[in-house]
């Protein structure tokens, strides 16, 4: 049963990952908003696209940190593995479907994981792990992303609990689910691996 506070950490967490940070720093810097250029998707990679590296590091960092926050709040306040994982959930939702800027927001994996290091840091090394393995053999990012995203539900059943694997796996399912112009692409042979100029 979830307590006031908890519904309270989920809601906070929900409009801290609404925060759009790829359309923020882009305002600020001067820059074309990251919705009217490359994908049209307002996340760290095509915030790069513009040609602006530290803006990409920046929102990349504000797109982790919003993860990171409201779950180590939550750790802060003693909330149970249920109410971090829900948390969790909550911020990478915020993420993807921002309250902000009309619920049209970036694909989750920066925010995905700031929240999984935030709840438990070896399950957040597992899943860094899976996506440098992952990234090493095939070359593919946004491979890697998924494969990540993909197993950590599992790794989280063995290093928190069964508790946390449902929110993990809705995370989980949502994030692959945005992905889908790339597993497409993937799947044509059409998608650019790591390091690969685009023609």
């Amino acid at each position: 049963m979830l307590s006031h506070l908890d519904i309270a950490l989920i809601i906070l967490a929900y409009l801290m990952g609404s925060i759009n940070s790829a359309i923020i720093v882009c305002k600020l810097m001067g820059l074309p908003s990251p919705l009217s250029v490359g994908s049209g998707n307002p996340g760290a990679t095509n915030v790069l696209r513009l040609g602006n590296k530290k803006a990409a590091a920046i929102t990349m960092i504000g797109d982790v940190l919003k993860g990171i926050i409201p779950v180590i709040i939550g750790h802060l306040l003693h909330a149970s593995s249920l109410s971090l994982s829900l948390i969790a959930m909550a911020a990478v939702i915020g993420h993807i479907f921002p309250i902000f800027f009309k619920f049209k927001g970036g694909k989750g994996v920066a925010t995905t994981l700031g929240v999984i290091l935030a709840l438990n840091i070896y399950l957040g090394l597992a899943v860094l792990a899976t996506w440098l393995v992952m990234a090493i053999v095939f070359r593919y990012s946004s491979l890697s992303s998924l494969m990540a995203c993909a197993w950590c539900p599992l790794y989280a059943y063995f290093i928190i609990g069964y508790s946390s694997v449902w929110p993990l796996l809705v995370i989980a399912i949502i994030v692959i689910i945005r992905h889908q112009a790339n597993i497409k692409r993937l799947w044509t042979g059409t998608e650019s691996k790591i390091g690969q100029k685009k023609v």
